[in-house]
């Protein structure tokens, strides 16, 4: 893997290790974060060292791609993922999280964009989308800074408690 395509500015995007543990632990059993990530409930930490053992983090055979967002000080600042790939179609859905604390320094548009420069000049893929609340305008304007396009608005997409929010979905073609 080009390592020059998976780092910029110090900042890296890398696999998940057995330290990333508790980090992966707390971003993935942060409430707020399940109703985006479709996570029905927390994660017990036997099973994220499993998917940190398991994983060979080769998009064609697990169907996904999660990388660590690491800045120049070797701190995990954020996770940017690939999941729903389909083959055959050449496209897969785009996840991002940074850390409350990392958040509005341009992080998450750095790994945003390092992240179709692997996917579209490595591996090759078609398409990215992705889908946000509409009211996420910060996530709105990383995307379209990013040049996703707004293709599709879905009324009562993602629940919420009992209630339903509306998404628009995004999407970037490669070429």
């Amino acid at each position: 893997m080009p390592k020059e395509l998976l780092q910029r500015n110090g900042y890296v995007l890398r696999a998940p290790e057995p330290e990333d543990l508790a980090c992966m632990m707390r971003f993935e059993n942060t409430p707020s974060l399940w109703e985006v990530s479709n996570a029905t409930g927390p994660y017990s930490r036997y099973s994220l060292k499993q998917y940190i053992a398991s994983s060979t983090n080769n998009l064609y055979e697990d169907k996904q791609l999660r990388l660590m967002i690491e800045s120049p000080q070797n701190k995990v600042v954020g996770i940017i993922d690939l999941c729903n790939f389909e083959p055959f179609h050449n496209r897969a859905e785009v996840g991002i999280v940074i850390d409350e604390a990392f958040r509005s320094q341009g992080i998450g548009e750095l790994a945003l964009q390092l992240l179709i420069e692997h996917t579209f000049e490595y591996l090759g893929i078609h398409q990215l989308y992705a889908y946000i609340d509409v009211t996420n305008t910060p996530c709105r304007a990383l995307f379209k800074k990013c040049e996703f396009e707004e293709c599709a608005y879905l009324k009562d997409w993602m629940r919420q408690g009992k209630n339903y929010r509306d998404v628009v979905m995004v999407q970037r073609m490669n070429g």
